[in-house]
């Protein structure tokens, strides 16, 4: 180079901060998915909102093995009964959810266990479109790395099932008073009812409402087992 002529930085150096910054982005997720496919999360934003509200925070990790079955059927009737047959997003519950939401002008749901997991470990309360296109791409990672049996394990460990209480044993204790290792079907069936709307309706002394729920979701469960649609959570 001659004397005097300015040293100029090449477009691609200039670029390499942006590439990094946006590699970083892109692993963030993926580094999450795989910590808490062996890591129990700490807590969740939910659980953040809620305690710094004033609404307090109950949240006991227990191993799947340490729940009753009972809830597992249970919460796989009332929440997804195609759980072990789809791979994160259920079409049918999707175009069911369309129709009954241009006839009846409402919103209604029709996400998995799944979908419902990945929102409630990753990521922020709501209804945005960039929250649902996040959900969907942590859906998809946690079916391939975590697989259907931790997916469960997860939900029912930081599922809100009450005001501020959050999980299978915190609940099983808050509502019942015994762990969830003791549920019985009947109480496996009550919580599993409430979840639509934990912050609503009660599991330990429900009204007409709840127990005619309890009751479908306790026969559902039976079919559950009977027809092996929970077959890829068993041990």
């Amino acid at each position: 180079m001659e004397e005097g002529t300015p040293h100029t930085q090449t477009p691609r150096r200039n670029g390499r901060p942006i590439l990094l910054a946006l590699l970083v982005l892109a692993l963030l997720p993926l580094g999450g998915v795989l910590i808490h496919a062996l890591v129990p999360p700490p807590m969740t934003l939910l659980m953040a909102q809620r305690s710094l509200g004033g609404q307090g925070l109950s949240y006991r990790w227990r191993s799947l093995d340490d729940i009753s079955p009972g809830l597992v059927s249970a919460v796989i009737a009332a929440e997804d009964a195609r759980f072990c047959s789809h791979r994160g997003f259920d079409l049918q519950a999707i175009e069911d959810a369309l129709k009954a939401n241009e006839q009846g002008r409402r919103m209604r749901g029709g996400s998995t266990i799944s979908q419902q997991t990945a929102k409630n470990v990753f990521l922020w309360p709501g209804r945005d479109w960039v929250r649902k296109g996040l959900e969907a791409g942590y859906t998809v990672l946690i079916e391939t790395i975590w697989g259907k049996r931790r997916i469960v394990e997860v939900y029912l460990n930081v599922a809100e099932m009450a005001p501020g209480v959050y999980g299978a044993e915190a609940a099983s204790q808050h509502w019942f008073g015994k762990s969830a290792s003791d549920l019985s079907a009947r109480e496996a069936a009550r919580l599993a009812a409430i979840l639509p709307s934990p912050r609503r309706y009660d599991a330990a002394s429900p009204g007409p409402y709840v127990r005619r729920r309890a009751s479908r979701v306790q026969a559902a469960a039976n079919t559950v087992r009977n027809e092996g649609l929970d077959d890829c959570v068993l041990p």
